[in-house]
């Protein structure tokens, strides 16, 4: 994403009474106009939110912590042996202390594991790690292997990540003990999904696995909101792609209300789209509470 294409969508977003842009990626801190990027947006009155992995953030924290609201690291591991195992490098060290010294700022700093087979025992472990870092909160999401185009596979080859039948009563064992032990954390919200929502990740690795129904899902994401990629397509949601004439050579506006995106968003609304039946991440907000706060960590009160 260029910062001149941003510049041009200003005018847009600023109609569109948007409130939050999140930048993600990959690693945005890679962009060479990312600080320009984030401070144009802040400067235009949108609260803007980093999605990372973390990799360049000690570099970095200071100026993130000026220009970002919400910074949020992937980390998938609660040691640098499962770290590298998932991700390939030995960045655990790196990453960690890009988290600390971001939390040292004062900015919230959430913490957020993709579980899957290598990592489902560190759950607990997991959530001390991010204390002992400073984030404000930890959040849990399943690795997403039934959909073959997320998390950027677009070759659609699906490595094998998922729980096994044979994971899945040590996993139970584990969110039981999560629901004991750590009680306070999940009431202040520093373990951001409720036992409920976590129990989800048991059923959908069950479904994966053929002994069970996906868990239902209840999402009205792309009814507040819209994913922009680098190439300027506009999409409903990070998994399903926007339609191909959905391109910002028009105005934003006339992209998100064009006949073919107002079809794909019927689609959706319905139940019609098969991504959404196996979806890891769906999103639900009533219209009276899609406030700014209600997308954002919440800075301490002493921050």
């Amino acid at each position: 994403m260029s910062l001149a294409l941003v510049s041009r969508l200003l005018p847009s977003l600023t109609r569109l009474q948007t409130r939050v842009a999140l930048i993600s990626g990959g690693e945005p801190l890679l962009n060479p106009e990312w600080a320009q990027i984030a401070q144009l947006l802040k400067q235009s009155g949108l609260h803007v939110w980093l999605l990372t992995s973390g990799l360049s953030l000690a570099k970095h924290a200071v100026r993130a912590s000026q220009l970002f609201d919400a910074i949020t690291v992937s980390l998938d591991g609660a040691n640098a042996e499962t770290y590298a195992a998932i991700r390939g490098l030995n960045a655990f060290e790196k990453v960690c202390a890009g988290i600390a010294a971001t939390a040292r700022t004062g900015v919230p700093v959430g913490v957020r594991v993709t579980v899957q087979a290598a990592n489902y025992r560190q759950l607990p472990a997991c959530i001390e790690v991010a204390r002992q870092l400073g984030a404000h909160q930890v959040s849990f999401v399943a690795v997403d292997v039934a959909n073959p185009h997320a998390f950027g596979r677009l070759d659609g080859v699906v490595p094998d990540l998922a729980l096994q039948l044979r994971d899945l009563p040590e996993f139970e064992q584990i969110l039981c003990r999560l629901e004991r032990d750590y009680v306070e954390d999940f009431r202040s919200g520093f373990i951001a999904e409720s036992p409920r929502r976590l129990r989800r990740m048991h059923q959908y690795f069950s479904a994966i696995c053929g002994a069970g129904a996906f868990p239902p899902t209840r999402c009205n994401a792309p009814e507040f909101s819209a994913v922009i990629d680098a190439k300027g397509r506009v999409n409903p949601c990070f998994f399903i792609a926007g339609p191909t004439e959905a391109q910002l050579q028009q105005e934003l506006a006339a992209v998100l209300n064009g006949g073919s995106m107002l079809a794909l968003r019927q689609d959706i609304r319905a139940g019609a789209r098969s991504e959404c039946a196996t979806c890891v991440c769906s999103l639900w907000r009533e219209a009276g509470s899609r406030t700014t706060q209600d997308l954002l960590l919440h800075r301490k009160a002493n921050a």
